[in-house]
């Protein structure tokens, strides 16, 4: 029975207010489980870093990922280590043999140089959804923030469905400092030169996923999201916890 005026949530194949989780090897009957309660509030599954290479099973963790209309795909990770070893049709076919159709372009461990991305992105468009990352998990690595805007803006403008800035699970590189404090002003850049909706923001702890709520509204895009986290994610969403609790129904911002 439902009796609260909450923020009104997007629902069913969502292209904005995404969930979008990080699996970093939660075990087949124990994710069943999860996502017989909760599959419903995610939208995209990232087989975090290069686990899927060794995950047992991964086949039939993809199914049942699918089977719950969620979207797999792999860490960024384990794509660069295929670049770097010049096995990327070797990966693209691993790909289509598990049945995904969502890719990772990242740079994130080594240096790919933007023009070379969108060539991959123009390349793999052909075959899979592409999602690209912006940012370095090097915390000592520092991009200007119109190199943010502009690589966000030429990787979406390349047919990336949606570009993920990196925060790394820890939230301390990408848009957050290596003591893990946003960097608001890129954030607040972002949003005024690029549709928010075309943005996963990575948000790996309850205290970041309330900024951007707040910041943005309920159907904020948020990746790296863990799984034991994702119901009180939806709560935050819906206005359920003490720092999102005045959110009103009116209050869903979308930047467009």
């Amino acid at each position: 029975m439902e009796f609260l005026d909450l923020p009104k949530r997007t629902s069913g194949t969502r292209t904005y207010g995404i969930t979008s989780i990080v699996d970093f090897g939660v075990p087949l009957k124990e994710l069943e489980n999860i996502l017989y309660d909760y599959g419903h509030i995610i939208d995209i599954a990232k087989l975090g870093i290069g686990s899927a290479y060794l995950t047992p099973n991964v086949d039939k963790k993809v199914s049942l990922y699918k089977k719950f209309d969620i979207k797999p795909y792999c860490g960024g990770t384990l794509f660069e280590k295929a670049y770097y070893q010049n096995r990327l049709p070797e990966y693209t076919e691993y790909l289509k043999s598990l049945g995904m159709d969502w890719i990772e372009i990242s740079n994130g461990t080594i240096e790919i140089p933007l023009e070379e991305r969108l060539n991959l992105v123009a390349q793999l468009k052909k075959d899979f959804h592409v999602i690209a990352e912006v940012g370095s998990k090097d915390v000592n690595k520092e991009m200007s923030t119109s190199d943010w805007v502009d690589e966000v803006w030429s990787l979406l403008e390349a047919g990336c469905c949606y570009v993920i800035t990196e925060g790394r699970d820890s939230g301390t590189s990408g848009i957050y400092d290596k003591s893990g404090l946003i960097k608001s002003d890129l954030v607040d850049e972002l949003l005024k030169e690029i549709d928010c909706n075309k943005i996963i923001f990575e948000a790996p702890l309850p205290k970041y996923q309330m900024y951007f709520i707040n910041k943005i509204g309920a159907n904020v895009n948020l990746g790296n999201v863990k799984l034991s986290d994702v119901l009180i994610l939806e709560a935050q969403r819906c206005g359920l916890r003490c720092e999102t609790f005045f959110m009103e129904q009116n209050e869903c911002k979308l930047l467009l």
